[in-house]
């Protein structure tokens, strides 16, 4: 058992958490609205703080999964942060996918405290949290891996250490650009298919067991043929995340066209009044543009 808080109820930390608690481990959550992480200890073992500095005291290991850059540096720092309230020494994990500059921010941060910092984004949507199998990862220190890799199991099919602070955030990014092109040539094949009155439930069963298999096609297909988005990763959470990563490319001195393009494509999406649809949602701009 290990004395763990978790900052953020989201559809991804309340879950996650969930499984933190059903593995033995000693959880004390916190959430910015008050309702929803209160209601967290109704239903598994644990206790609530109305505090990320009162939820952070005394645990060997801090973990959080927020919104953005703004909401990690909110939860962490401060006379009510997480960092107030940690012990010397005790390990800070974020699952939140931020950007290079918050994670360099808050490592740095963190060291000055005393404290130890590793980030953890995460990848496999409120599926993988929920059933416990999201791929994690890491950026930090060898021990301090080995240290948090054992409780993050609790809700992880993998986690891996990749290299120093940072490491996790840009395999985050590689994680993104891989899935918005895939996603993108997933819409325009279904969106063809469908123009030809192709039977796409068979299409997609026969073709994802050739080389074009994807976990956006397992996953997805069948959800884009049947034009239901309402559930899954927000375009909204993904216009973020590719913000980030075409930012860094630029910071680089390199382009990514394909990126910059799928990004213009969601934003096409949000102004359909997608925000919130999952990403598969892409599709409809070529069904319903």
């Amino acid at each position: 058992m290990t004395k763990v808080a978790f900052l953020g109820m989201g559809v991804m930390g309340y879950p996650m958490a969930g499984h933190l608690a059903a593995a033995g481990h000693d959880v004390t959550v916190y959430n910015r609205t008050e309702s929803k992480a209160a209601q967290w200890p109704r239903e598994h073992l644990g206790s609530a703080r109305p505090t990320p500095r009162e939820a952070a005291a005394g645990q060997r290991i801090v973990f959080a999964c927020v919104g953005n850059d703004d909401d990690l540096r909110a939860v962490c720092l401060g006379e009510n942060g997480a960092f107030a309230g940690m012990d010397p020494g005790a390990l800070f994990v974020d699952h939140t996918t931020v950007s290079p500059t918050v994670t360099g921010e808050l490592a740095a941060a963190a060291q000055a405290a005393g404290l130890r910092y590793v980030d953890a984004p995460i990848s496999g949507g409120q599926a993988g949290a929920e059933n416990g199998v999201l791929t994690v990862m890491c950026g930090g220190t060898k021990a301090d891996f080995d240290e948090a890799a054992p409780v993050i199991d609790a809700y992880a099919k993998k986690c891996r250490l990749i290299g120093p602070v940072g490491a996790g955030q840009q395999s985050k990014m590689l994680n993104q650009i891989c899935i918005a092109g895939l996603v993108q040539g997933l819409s325009e094949a279904v969106a063809l298919g469908q123009k030809l009155d192709l039977d796409m439930e068979a299409v997609l069963d026969v073709i994802s067991s050739g080389a074009a298999q994807s976990w956006q096609m397992e996953n997805r297909g069948k959800t884009m043929v049947a034009d239901e988005f309402e559930f899954g990763f927000a375009v909204d959470w993904m216009r973020k995340d590719l913000g980030i990563c075409l930012d860094e490319a630029k910071a680089n001195g390199m382009t990514l066209p394909v990126t910059a393009l799928v990004d213009q494509f969601y934003g096409d999406v949000q102004k359909m009044g997608g925000g919130r649809w999952d990403t598969s949602s892409l599709i409809r701009r070529l069904t319903r543009g």
